[in-house]
């Protein structure tokens, strides 16, 4: 079929667009998305906005790299809670199944090639977590049942992960090796942190460094096993996607990790749950590791998703 030239002529200010018809008529019924002479482009991006050549999508295809610091306290709650917190398929673990911990991760993080390392506010952020620990079949998994986040890619990137990441105010304290403003990697080196949400003080921490040790903790030391849902646009329809997804990192290249004494207070406001579902017991201990990883993917558990709906 003939290609048409639409013909565009202004009359003090009017557009005349000539045989317009003609131009609808090959648009109908040509076997090309070419409208105006122009072919429509294929849109990209791994998460919206998509565009012709993916540069404006929220995030990048994966993998992801991570490098960063984490400081954890964890503690022990009424097993009770966290059982309040799972979904009914979930068991809680056979052993210390109150055990929680409250993580702040400050990541430097980007996608294949790194060109987010040259602009690093797309680059850096900070997020505070709470994991718990739970089984599914027999298995003995980690999982997030809390967190918050300092920019807007890391909350896409968590909700793709199944994390239920909300917008944060994050800060913890950061350790250098020269100069009187920061604390060493040594016995003896205190380590604060906080987090608030709209405003509202719902953590923080101070955590006192005394050995090196083993591991950063037992509590988030399993395959992650979270829960990635979206209600269907129809109320009252249940949810479109509902899957339980286990994931885990890859290539990890891990630092000392160093233990020692913690201090913990947790808080509610109107807008967030945290010291009502997950209050302090007992502490176990604090811990402060530097940790590099990678994420490329995990695995579909169960599936009860409806994408009629």
């Amino acid at each position: 079929m003939p290609k048409f030239l639409l013909k565009v002529k202004y009359f003090d200010g009017i557009c005349s667009m000539a045989f317009l018809p003609n131009l609808w008529r090959e648009a109908l019924y040509s076997d090309t998305n070419d409208w105006y002479g122009i072919p429509m482009s294929e849109l990209h991006g791994f998460f919206p906005p998509l565009t012709p050549t993916g540069k404006s999508t929220l995030m990048p295809t994966m993998p992801w790299y991570y490098s960063g610091t984490l400081l954890t306290v964890e503690y022990r709650t009424d097993p009770a809670n966290v059982r309040a917190i799972l979904p009914p398929e979930l068991d809680l673990a056979a052993d210390d199944p109150g055990a929680v911990a409250f993580i702040w991760a400050d990541w430097q993080s980007c996608s294949e090639g790194g060109a987010e390392l040259l602009d690093p506010v797309r680059s850096q952020y900070l997020e505070a977590f709470v994991v718990v620990r739970c089984q599914y079949e027999g298995v003995t998994y980690s999982r997030c049942v809390a967190i918050w986040v300092t920019k807007d890619f890391a909350i896409a990137r968590g909700w793709f992960q199944g994390y239920p990441k909300k917008l944060g105010n994050i800060a913890v304290t950061r350790i250098f090796n020269h100069g009187k403003a920061s604390p060493r990697l040594e016995n003896g080196a205190k380590l604060g942190a906080s987090v608030a949400a709209y405003d509202h003080r719902l953590a923080s921490a101070v955590v006192t460094l005394r050995e090196p040790a083993e591991t950063n903790g037992f509590v988030n030391g399993h395959k992650m096993l979270h829960s990635r849902f979206m209600p269907s646009i129809t109320p009252g329809l249940g949810n479109s996607l509902d899957q339980l997804i286990a994931m885990g990192g890859v290539d990890a290249d891990l630092g000392q990790p160093w233990k020692g004494d913690a201090e913990l207070h947790l808080s509610d406001s109107q807008w967030d749950e945290l010291d009502s579902l997950l209050p302090v017991k007992e502490i176990i201990a604090g811990y402060y590791r530097e940790v590099g990883v990678t994420f490329n993917g995990g695995a579909l558990i169960a599936d009860s998703s409806n994408p009629s709906i």
